[in-house]
């Protein structure tokens, strides 16, 4: 079956804007599990915008899910990671000037650092995925330093789709159908995410070599209307309604 894995950065965002304890992460993460998810996705950005030290402690403990560490490839980074040790590490590319996550990394271009940098996080256990485009290269490139995982970044098919160039959109599903069928002809476990909705999620979910989609700030924005359960519900049964 297809995973869900529930990202709980923009909890923090909103208990951050106020600088109050609520809305809690951790109690976020728990009723995500209640309403179907398979996995817990958090990323501790360098400047703390939104998840904290304390909150990945606080997952770190109280989760039975599996935690998704997302991360940028530095060495703070890294020594967390290792002291914590959660399921599985995503290293994502990260700008301190954007407001999300723009793109996808770089491996190709950057392969024998990356490949030092994930090796400490392999042997303590960890399952090292890499955020990526759907580029053949970046694909190869994963493989080739020993990541267990490629996310492929769906934000340009979301993107396209909101802005109604249909032409476009379906040229980039086209290549995300082909960048899993590659990675996972070449070994890699295939995950999607960044930017999925309702409307969008359908067509990533039928994609069969993709085992996990990783969603998050649409999910927190539907909570406002249908509660976090609620919003999540729907979410998974458009994935399942999706698979045949």
């Amino acid at each position: 079956m297809l995973r869900l894995g529930v990202n709980i950065d923009h909890v923090a965002t909103i208990r951050n804007a106020r600088g109050t304890p609520w809305p809690d992460p951790l109690r976020a993460a728990r009723l995500a599990e209640a309403a179907g998810a398979d996995g817990i996705t958090a990323h501790l950005r360098e400047d703390r915008r939104h998840i904290s030290d304390a909150d990945i402690d606080a997952l770190m403990a109280g989760l039975s899910l599996p935690l998704n560490f997302e991360m940028a490839a530095i060495p703070e980074m890294q020594a967390i990671a290792l002291r914590h040790r959660p399921h599985a590490v995503c290293i994502v590319p990260e700008k301190r000037e954007e407001r999300t996550t723009e793109g996808g990394l770089d491996v190709a271009g950057n392969d024998t650092a990356l490949a030092a940098y994930i090796a400490p996080l392999r042997d303590a256990g960890c399952r090292v995925s890499l955020f990526i485009g759907h580029e053949p290269a970046q694909i190869r490139a994963a493989t080739r330093i020993g990541a267990a995982v490629v996310e492929l970044h769906t934000g340009a098919y979301c993107d396209l789709d909101t802005e109604g160039r249909h032409a476009e959109r379906d040229a980039e599903l086209a290549a995300l159908r082909d960048g899993a069928a590659l990675a996972h002809d070449l070994g890699l476990e295939v995950h999607a995410g960044h930017g999925l909705t309702f409307d969008t999620v359908g067509p990533i979910a039928a994609i069969p070599q993709i085992a996990e989609l990783n969603i998050g700030h649409f999910l927190i924005s539907e909570s406002v209307f249908l509660g976090l359960d609620g919003a999540i519900r729907e979410m998974r049964a458009r994935m399942d309604a999706a698979r045949p």
